[in-house]
């Protein structure tokens, strides 16, 4: 019995050793594990929250949307972005509301959401359509250096065509008859295997601009 009681003595000074070693680093580890878990789990009913509160707006923007209520749309388009910015909710919000501006024959108004989606977007491929549709306004205001500054390379490939074809009508407009050939020339070689009706009906359109400013000059 005595053996045993300074067997387990010698364990328990073994123990008592390491865990004065170790154990403020063993309960730190511990706390930041536990800390870390609530936070996440803080974090992710947020997220949810926010999802749902930004869906809510969104609603209101579509029914605003349907309605053609262009101040009504700014107003909830507006409170959705400052509030949920970081929500998808938030890049799909810009766009519609912008389209309703558009729509409204405000195109002012247009550019603002345009503008934050062309840059803050959360989705990069959202941020290349929005930057095509703002250049899209910009052009029928006849902005045309900031249409041209707009109208860099997409990051999304599939829109490769769409702002070389802008690019075009750009520069037609400039006069810049050269430049803009070149631009529809690049569309016109981008879709020649094509085979989807939308992107086909595409090149017959940028073949005929291409035709009317010179072809193959």
């Amino acid at each position: 019995m005595a053996a045993f009681d300074l067997e387990e003595q010698e364990q328990i000074s073994q123990i008592k050793g390491w865990w004065e070693q170790y154990g403020k680093l063993v309960t730190g580890v511990a706390v930041a594990a536990a800390l870390a878990s609530v936070g996440w789990q803080g974090w992710t009913w947020y997220k949810g929250k926010q999802t749902l509160e930004a869906s809510a707006l969104y609603d209101q923007l579509q029914t605003a949307a349907a309605e053609h209520n262009a101040q009504k749309a700014r107003e909830v388009a507006g409170a959705l972005i400052d509030k949920y910015g970081a929500t998808a909710y938030a890049d799909l919000a810009a766009l519609l509301s912008a389209k309703v501006q558009v729509d409204a024959g405000d195109l002012k108004n247009a550019r603002v959401p345009l503008s934050w989606a062309a840059t803050k977007a959360n989705d990069p491929a959202l941020r290349d359509i929005a930057r095509l549709r703002l250049a899209t306004v910009m052009f029928d205001e006849k902005a045309y250096d900031e249409a041209l500054a707009q109208l860099q390379a997409p990051v999304d490939d599939s829109l490769t065509a769409r702002f070389a074809d802008l690019k075009g009508d750009v520069l037609v407009a400039q006069g810049k008859k050269d430049d803009a050939r070149a631009a529809y020339k690049s569309v016109i070689a981008s879709l020649e295997t094509a085979t989807k009706a939308e992107a086909v009906t595409l090149r017959e359109i940028v073949q005929a601009k291409l035709d009317a400013v010179g072809g193959a000059q």
